[in-house]
């Protein structure tokens, strides 16, 4: 079942740039290019701007997602990833950028691809304060409480293993124990 898409009003701040695009049919997110050339050293970041601002319609945000070509070929991550745009937000779309590469800088020209827009319906919610909150099976059990990391002190934590190199195992996460 294909629904319809999201009308989404956008305003060009800069007005050369390419408005977001879908690179294939059925991606999730919308490539945002940058507005102007910056170049990164191993460690630092950068705010780049995208040249564009959008207007969504209430019970909707987009959030800003790193893109995964960036990631692998040059370390570029998003220091904020996701990044969050409200409904109510209508200014310029800005994208922080962090160059983890620990060797090579990098360099961002005008108009390079470098993060997605995703725009996602989103539910309003009415916050309950309560004494107690009802029993799960998983409780209160979470940052790595299913295993295969390891604990602050170097030791390994519940249900996981270590390596020989004091690393913790994977292997039950990747084989579901």
């Amino acid at each position: 079942m294909t629904r319809e898409p999201v009308d989404v009003l956008i305003r060009r701040v800069d007005p050369e740039v390419p408005l977001p695009a879908y690179g294939h049919p059925g991606d999730a997110g919308a490539d945002l290019v940058t507005t102007e050339a910056a170049e990164l050293a191993p460690g630092e970041r950068a705010v780049l701007a995208t040249g564009v601002s959008i207007a969504l319609p209430d019970g909707y945000a987009a959030f800003v997602h790193p893109r995964s070509g960036l990631a692998a070929r040059c370390g570029v991550a998003l220091v904020n990833a996701p990044g969050t745009v409200d409904a109510g937000y209508r200014g310029e779309i800005k994208v922080i950028v962090v160059n983890l590469d620990p060797r090579e800088s990098v360099r961002f020209e005008r108009f390079d691809r470098i993060a997605q827009l995703v725009v996602q319906q989103v539910e309003k919610v009415r916050f309950h304060e309560v004494a107690e909150l009802p029993g799960s099976a998983r409780a209160e059990g979470g940052f790595g409480s299913t295993g295969g990391h390891v604990a602050v002190d170097g030791s390994a934590a519940t249900g996981g293993t270590t390596g020989g190199n004091r690393y913790a195992s994977v292997v039950s996460d990747r084989e579901g124990q």
